[in-house]
């Protein structure tokens, strides 16, 4: 231990020495300027344009479009570029953009969360975040001196929604955009909503802060949430009921939670706010970016693809999808999420194999992007990129795995008594009392912030739990790989009128297993959760009309899991677990048919929850099987 913390000290110097010498660069070979832009409406956006001092050629552009700051303010103070690998860009003599949307700190206007796109444009003051980015790209292009003409966007998350838009305003300049985990639909499956069921930490995490109104322009962000423990589990079960919530935390001025509050089924004001509905003729070549461990976007990631591939299908699209946590891809090299190690610093490969060399093609000319495949996948598990033509795969095979009594997890129907046996209810169905009073948490620890790792964590903890269903198979006697997504079809029955159910599935690793034998963690039977996915009952039938449960009569929850991408590998097993709450992470149901939003503290009860497994009634997973 000596020896290791002296080669640190060693190495802190050079370290340090690194990073001065990039940043020292990029201040020494870049100017900066700040402008504010007018768009067609006379409002004015905030814009901070890095230009390289090199004037022996003309220089591309590359914008983010964010809600979350163009900071630092001041021509003589520089964002922090060296920092990750965007400092390559620099090196490239990009012309580095940065915009404050419209509404957000130093720009002008009103802000909207997710502003609609207005898919008419029939007037030049009609404005969205599409006609921003063309009215904004229009003046780069005229404005700033040596650029070439070309110009690409890209972003995370909430910016990555941005880039999606940007790819509909149709500007002739705008080459190519990389919507990276872009939040793409916020009622079925990112950040706020999956499946109807609200991601209530998330939720008001982010817009107790996030959601606080800026009168005017400023520098000063707004203040966060304090909260008065450090346990959110503890917090959120003793806040009680949403409304609870809304009442004592959301003041009048905190619009969009109140907009969530008020819109709990899938309506038009969702459908307005769902990018994907109008994604056709998308022109510039598009770069979709997620992780397959994002805990806020990968619904985004994956569904932003699919739909460019359907509605716009001349478009020259391509996607990537890594091991990774939410940006992980943009900074820390992507080796391990959590305990679970992927072999490779996956983050660094991605940059400089598929993000650098499609920018620099398409706004440079540079190099090629034929080595980018339509589909560059990683394959946690067996630990290996792949690129495909297409995804989901070709060569998949949807093959049915069943969960029969006595938590097995099998390839074969359940099948009924042998002999003269009759059939039990240990037959038919397995059973656990959902308590709201007690929900299942979504993770083992003790914590505030919701964690990122929880994506792949061991899930013994749930296993141990009464109110959780555990099926495993038997041992693999070879690999098996999933590509694409999941689908749950489960026969139920509550003694309520409502229900959620949460479907998990997960790797089982052999016991004694370790990744080296150097190992400090020995993985030995840890439970890895592959995906995990929440469904509003009484969403069951239709988003935009919910439907209640009858009483203890068999029902039908269909529902799909995002897209994997996992090789179980030989020597371990396969897990599914069910269970009717994962809290604080989504909130509770009181599974009673009622608005959710509006419930109060006695509307909560609990509720007997069957799941069935007989011959003529079975509850099962479609796995997409890799040939």
């Amino acid at each position: 231990m000596k020896i290791i913390l002296r080669l640190l000290f060693l190495l802190l110097p050079a370290a340090g020495f690194s990073q001065n010498a990039d940043s020292t660069w990029v201040v020494n070979n870049y100017t900066k300027i700040e402008r504010l832009i007018p768009m067609r409406d006379g409002v004015k956006l905030f814009t901070s344009i890095y230009v390289p001092n090199d004037n022996t050629e003309k220089h591309p552009m590359l914008m983010t479009r964010t809600p979350y700051s163009a900071a630092p303010y001041g021509e003589n103070k520089f964002k922090a570029f060296w920092s990750n690998h965007y400092k390559e860009y620099c090196r490239e003599n990009y012309i580095m953009i940065t915009q404050d949307v419209r509404g957000r700190w130093m720009s002008e206007g009103e802000f909207v969360d997710v502003r609609p796109f207005d898919s008419t444009k029939q007037t030049s003051k009609t404005i969205d975040e599409a006609s921003d980015t063309y009215d904004t790209i229009d003046w780069l292009v005229k404005n700033v001196a040596n650029n070439n003409g070309n110009v690409g966007v890209f972003g995370i998350s909430y910016p990555g929604f941005y880039s999606t838009m940007a790819a509909l305003s149709n500007h002739p300049a705008l080459k190519a955009v990389s919507p990276q985990a872009p939040v793409t639909d916020w009622f079925l499956g990112d950040d706020f909503h999956h499946n109807g069921a609200f991601m209530m930490m998330d939720a008001f995490g982010f817009y107790t802060s996030f959601g606080r109104p800026r009168p005017k322009p400023t520098t000063v962000g707004p203040e966060g949430f304090n909260f008065p423990t450090q346990d959110n589990y503890k917090f959120y079960l003793e806040a009680g009921a949403l409304s609870n919530l809304t009442q004592k935390y959301m003041g009048d001025s905190m619009k969009f939670w109140h907009d969530l509050m008020n819109h709990g089924n899938l309506d038009d004001w969702w459908k307005a706010r769902n990018v994907r509905n109008f994604i056709s003729n998308v022109q510039p070549a598009t770069l979709v970016v997620g992780g397959l461990f994002d805990a806020e976007d990968v619904y985004g990631a994956w569904k932003t693809y699919e739909a460019i591939e359907k509605k716009s299908p001349a478009t020259n699209n391509r996607l990537v999808m890594g091991p990774w946590f939410h940006g992980q891809w943009a900074r820390g090299n992507g080796a391990n999420l959590g305990n679970v190690q992927f072999g490779s610093p996956t983050s660094e490969w991605y940059q400089k194999n598929i993000e650098l060399p499609f920018f620099n093609f398409y706004l440079k000319g540079k190099g090629t992007a034929s080595n980018i495949a339509e589909a560059t996948i990683f394959f946690s598990g067996a630990n290996e990129w792949k690129r495909l033509p297409q995804w989901p795969p070709v060569n998949v095979e949807q093959r049915e795995i069943f969960l029969n009594k006595g938590g097995i997890l099998s390839w074969s129907k359940p099948s009924g008594a042998q002999g003269n046996k009759k059939p039990t209810d240990e037959d038919s169905f397995s059973e656990y009392i959902s308590d709201p009073a007690k929900p299942v948490p979504y993770t083992e620890d003790v914590h505030l912030r919701r964690t990122r790792e929880y994506m792949t964590d061991d899930q013994r903890f749930a296993s141990r739990r009464p109110d959780v269903l555990t099926f495993e198979t038997e041992i693999l006697t070879e690999d098996l790989t999933l590509a694409g997504p999941v689908i749950a079809d489960l026969a139920v029955s509550t003694t309520g009128t409502d229900a959620d159910f949460v479907v998990k599935v997960i790797d089982v690793f052999p016991d004694n297993f370790k990744y080296s034998d150097t190992d400090k963690y020995v993985m030995s039977g840890y439970q890895m959760l592959v995906r995990g996915e929440v469904m509003r009952g009484k969403f069951r039938n239709s988003f935009e009309k919910p439907e209640p449960f009858v009483a203890k009569k068999i029902t039908k929850v269909n529902f799909t899991l995002p897209d994997v991408a996992h090789t179980f590998k030989k020597g371990h097993k396969v897990m599914v677990q069910v269970q009717s709450s994962w809290f604080p992470l989504v909130d509770r149901n009181p599974q009673k048919f009622i608005d959710i939003y509006k419930a109060k503290d006695e509307d909560f009860q609990k509720a007997t929850i069957k799941l069935y497994h007989n011959e003529s009634v079975s509850s099962r997973i479609t796995l997409p099987v890799m040939k």
